[in-house]
């Protein structure tokens, strides 16, 4: 049949020695496509994080009660376990997803050519992110969703979604050393946002331990500590990473900023602005789930738009091009 690659012996056992080396030989995806590979990767991590949500806020944390299996007798949910067990069970599959699209980001970015090793790296890093998150997720369900361990599993999460964002962030960079856009004292100042938000996040997870929304009944036991001052304490850290977004806009304006670090550091403010008003009206109007599942999608957003404030403060040029000298030129010229 014509149009049938004739595939060797050697073709199949290269394939299976090195895949991704096999693939990179024979295929160079367009930068745009890398670029979207890696961007398929952070939408992922962001809606794993929105399903993790829904398991809890629906009570179905436990709705398959064992791992990996979702029962003792059998893999899948069971139209016994009625919507809860799928639920849960439908999350555990969507990392199979997940899964699919970090390796996607891997087989592309190891593909490029000339090969960007760091960009394959934070791929891989992804992946490992992925596994180990994983085998959290299933302590979390052996251990009668422990709130420790369910608070450990989503910081695992914003891990993924860290390097995620950096490797999108890449795709669109070249590999020569970083320059900085603004001065030192510009950068210090996103330094101790990029603090305060880690700050922020791991509160977050402290009211939600400590909070109603147990995940599966009132019978899980709770963090010992009071609700309400915790979330007092979590409110007080999101004003600060305001103030200081708001601070920075001014510096960057003052010191006539470039316009990428100013344009990012907008639109951290607008999505904070927004995770603010949700979360004073789920405060004051007793926790809905609708409400608190939209603030957990929420704060991934503003981390990734705090990293991409942090990125957008320098800028990786590409390989330089090097062009023929004037002299060299003029000789070929009188030699033609």
């Amino acid at each position: 049949m014509d149009g049938v690659p004739n595939v060797t012996r050697a073709d199949a056992l290269a394939a299976v020695r090195n895949p991704l080396a096999f693939i990179a030989a024979r295929w160079t995806p367009e930068p745009r496509t890398v670029e979207r590979a890696a961007l398929s990767a952070l939408v992922m991590s962001v809606l794993i994080v929105v399903t993790g949500g829904a398991v809890r806020l629906t009570g179905s944390g436990l709705g398959c009660p064992t791992w990996p299996k979702c029962t003792t007798d059998s893999l899948t949910a069971t139209s016994e376990m009625g919507l809860h067990g799928a639920i849960e069970f439908g999350n555990r599959m969507l990392t199979y997803v997940l899964c699919a699209a970090v390796g996607w980001a891997i087989i592309a970015a190891r593909s490029t050519a000339p090969h960007r090793r760091g960009l394959t790296r934070l791929g891989w890093a992804q992946f490992w992110i992925v596994m180990s998150n994983a085998v959290l997720g299933g302590i979390v369900v052996l251990v009668g969703l422990n709130p420790y361990t369910v608070a450990a599993h989503f910081v695992a999460t914003s891990a993924l979604i860290a390097v995620a964002t950096v490797m999108w962030q890449r795709t669109r960079e070249g590999d020569g050393e970083p320059r900085p856009l603004v001065g030192g004292a510009v950068r210090q100042l996103v330094w101790f946002l990029v603090a305060a938000s880690v700050l922020l996040i791991l509160v977050g997870t402290v009211v939600t331990g400590a909070g109603p929304h147990a995940g599966d009944s009132s019978e899980v036991a709770r963090m010992p500590l009071d609700w309400e001052t915790v979330s007092k304490v979590h409110a007080v850290l999101a004003w600060i990473v305001v103030s200081l977004t708001f601070a920075l806009w001014f510096v960057l304006k003052a010191v006539d900023s470039p316009k990428g670090p100013l344009d990012r550091t907008r639109d951290l403010f607008l999505v904070l602005l927004a995770q603010g008003v949700i979360g004073y009206v789920q405060y004051f109007t007793n926790l809905p789930e609708v409400l608190v599942g939209l603030h957990m999608f929420g704060s991934a957003l503003v981390w990734i738009a705090v990293l991409r404030v942090l990125l957008a403060l320098r800028e990786r040029p590409g390989p330089a091009v090097r062009l023929p000298e004037p002299a060299a030129e003029v000789t070929a010229g009188s030699r033609a």
